[in-house]
């Protein structure tokens, strides 16, 4: 046992503190320990331990007896190792948090093990590999085995077998001894790549998702760490997995948003995977019928090895899709998506109805003095949930009573409009008569248990109809269903964000995929205002306009200055004063400016305008704002945000680290910090 430890916090401080070792209850670097932080009782991560004080700790000798002894060490095994630091350390620098903000977000917080129910294997191991590849497949396959640490991307059609070249790929690791992480988006997904792993690996298998609670979290990370699992499936947080010897990170559905996360450390997957590749050796395959815009330019300039997967392998044929237009029409549901239900129906088919908006009505708003009903705590409208009987907001979950008169005027004449899922649900039942049904979104499937059974159930054609949001768009696979109807392609086109296109290119794409999948004559109806926008109309194209809206969008992006071809840092400062967080957000932005031009001196166009050239050379960096965010009000506190944008990360980077590190933001005022982000909403 050495006497002294250094122990980081999960709090936002960038700084180890030293702390005496328990000749009680001894730690070492690698274990979890709880300590006084001031008078406050929390949990500490012991990073290294020494044999004197370190000088690090800048105490002097006089001091050296006011240091705290830790009051107790809480795991009794070893939790992380110096590749967990290490990859701690990276992130707190990329992601410009702590290190400790880092390491709390890897390690599980449960403090005595549990075990989860373990995936029965059968008894030979490789049972379930009875699938023969094709030619596409199998070059795929090869390059990935023989190219270990490679980076390689799986670019095919809905059901063109990627899932399978994944799970070949697992077999070849873990005969290696190499162990793997299969990541997925969602738990939805998770569900239905435990039941194909479980045929292969069983009990070498260990699932991690966030329905897990802290103490079977916990168990399964320790199984991990032990090697008793082999294989880790899991969404975004499983990238962290102590997996032996890793061989090979998968990552299912690359261009899903869910990858990224929204608290602090705001990490993306797909990055945090690529370090590892760095510090570890091993090999990434990623795939999607929709690669993000990143990933499909740095395939285009060969960073990426990428394989194409242009055939489907169950014998079914791309869909047909029809682009419905819902000028003129009555009602949510157009007469050729009801026909097309009904058609389907009569052949012993299913259907799947999708619609990105939760709720039963979206928008209350007075025909006499225009009123709208907004959030008290957000600049939201509230959604009316009619199976609750309230108006909820669905940022904060603030809700009231649905009003009855006007809150402003006292006038009767008020209006409900718009739909959500609910108000489908209430379509199906008018126009669906005696069809079976089930709705799937997080209003109706609030645990694992339930979600898997509505999944099972559709799977095993018990249900005629499946209404959902996006859960019903991520890669489940569903031999029964015919139809697919887009309700309302364009929602996502109203948000103000560079992505929204390709995002709703991706959800069009993959909701059509699960159409068709066992037999010829697939439908897909999709429903719009907008049937010329680009999104949509490559989407409604098939498969032939995907290469068509990747090149369109990224020349809008190279023109705009957006990713790929730019880089962005977003820092947003929220207060329950508007003035103070304005005030702060320009305070920022002159030293923020200062920052950027002390790392980049001499790149400014400093010319006077008389000399300077007609079409100059755009800077090597923007600073963009500060301006309110689109959500300008959210749970109570006023945000505004700005937006460094730079060609090269490392431009922008450098200033942003020395401004987090050194601007003492007011005390009412908090600064979000998001590199690299996903939304700007």
């Amino acid at each position: 046992m050495r006497p002294y430890l250094e122990v980081l916090l999960d709090i936002p401080l960038y700084q180890t503190f030293v702390y005496r070792n328990s000749t009680e209850s001894p730690a070492l670097p690698g274990q979890r320990v709880e300590i006084y932080f001031g008078t406050r009782k929390t949990t500490g991560f012991v990073v290294t331990d020494h044999d004197t004080v370190p000088k690090s700790s800048g105490l002097e000798e006089k001091d050296f007896g006011k240091i705290k002894t830790i009051r107790r060490t809480i795991d009794k095994e070893i939790l992380f190792d110096r590749n967990t630091i290490s990859l701690a350390y990276w992130m707190a620098d990329y992601y410009l948090c702590s290190p400790g903000e880092a390491l709390g977000a890897m390690i599980p917080s449960g403090r005595r093990e549990t075990e989860t129910s373990q995936l029965p294997g059968s008894e030979d191991f490789y049972s379930a590999r009875d699938k023969s590849l094709s030619t596409e497949q199998q070059e795929a396959l090869e390059y990935i085995n023989s190219n270990p640490g490679k980076t390689t991307y799986l670019f095919g059609i809905t059901g063109s077998g990627k899932t399978e070249v994944f799970l070949r790929a697992t077999e070849e690791n873990i005969s290696r001894g190499k162990g793997v992480i299969y990541l997925v988006p969602e738990i939805s997904l998770t569900h239905q790549v435990s039941v194909d792993i479980k045929k292969r690996f069983g009990d070498k298998a260990a699932i991690l998702h966030s329905a897990l609670t802290p103490s079977q979290r916990l168990g399964e990370w320790l199984r991990i760490k032990r090697g008793e699992a082999l294989i880790v499936i899991g969404a975004r947080s499983a990238v962290f997995a102590p997996v032996r010897n890793l061989g090979l990170i998968i990552i299912d559905e690359e261009h899903d948003q869910s990858y990224k996360s929204g608290n602090t450390p705001r990490y993306n997957a797909r990055q945090v995977a690529q370090k590892r590749k760095v510090l570890e050796g091993c090999s990434i395959v990623m795939g999607s019928a929709t690669p993000s815009c990143e990933a499909w330019y740095q395939c285009r300039k060969g960073e990426i090895k990428e394989f194409r997967l242009t055939k489907r392998l169950s014998g079914g044929a791309p869909p047909e899709i029809k682009c419905v237009s819902l000028e003129g029409v009555e009602g949510p549901l157009s007469p050729e998506l009801i026909r097309a239900v009904k058609e389907a129906k009569s052949q012993g088919r299913q259907s799947i109805l999708f619609l990105n908006r939760r709720g039963f009505s979206h928008f209350f708003k007075c025909r006499s003095c225009g009123k709208t009903l907004t959030c008290k705590n957000c600049s939201a409208s509230m959604t009316y949930h009619k199976s609750r009987k309230r108006m909820i907001c669905h940022y904060c979950g603030w809700s009231i009573k649905p009003p009855g008169a006007c809150p402003s005027c006292g006038s009767l004449d008020v209006n409900y409009a718009g739909f959500g899922t609910e108000f489908i649900e209430e379509e199906i039942q008018k126009n669906f008569s005696g069809y079976t049904y089930r709705r799937i979104d997080t209003d109706s499937v609030q645990t694992k248990d339930s979600l898997a059974l509505a999944i099972k159930e559709f799977k095993e054609g018990k249900i005629d109809i499946l209404l959902g949001t996006q859960m019903v768009a991520k890669g489940l696979n569903f031999p029964g269903v015919q139809v697919v109807g887009v309700i309302s392609a364009d929602t996502g086109l109203m948000l103000p964000d560079f992505r929204a296109s390709e995002r709703t290119f991706s959800l069009i794409v993959q909701v059509s995929g699960r159409a068709g999948r066992y037999f010829p004559d697939g439908k897909v109806i999709v429903q719009t205002f907008m049937p010329s926008q680009p999104a949509i109309d490559c989407a409604c194209r098939g498969e032939k306009a995907i290469e068509e809206f990747y090149t369109k969008e990224t020349a809008v992006r190279a023109v705009m200055e957006f990713p790929p071809f730019t880089r962005l840092i977003r820092f947003v400062f929220r207060s329950k004063k508007q003035e103070a967080a304005l005030n702060a957000s320009e305070e920022a932005k002159y030293i923020i400016s200062d920052l950027l031009k002390d790392t980049c001196p001499g790149e400014q166009n400093m010319q006077p305008a008389g000399l300077q050239e007609e079409n100059p050379p755009s800077p090597p960096y923007e600073i963009l704002g500060p301006a309110e965010c689109p959500l300008a009000v959210l749970s109570g506190n006023y945000r505004y945000q700005l937006l460094l944008k730079g060609r090269e990360m490392k431009t922008i980077h450098k200033a942003a680290r020395r401004f987090i590190r050194e601007f003492k933001a007011p005390q009412n005022v908090y600064i979000e910090t998001d590199v690299d982000p996903a939304s700007l909403l």
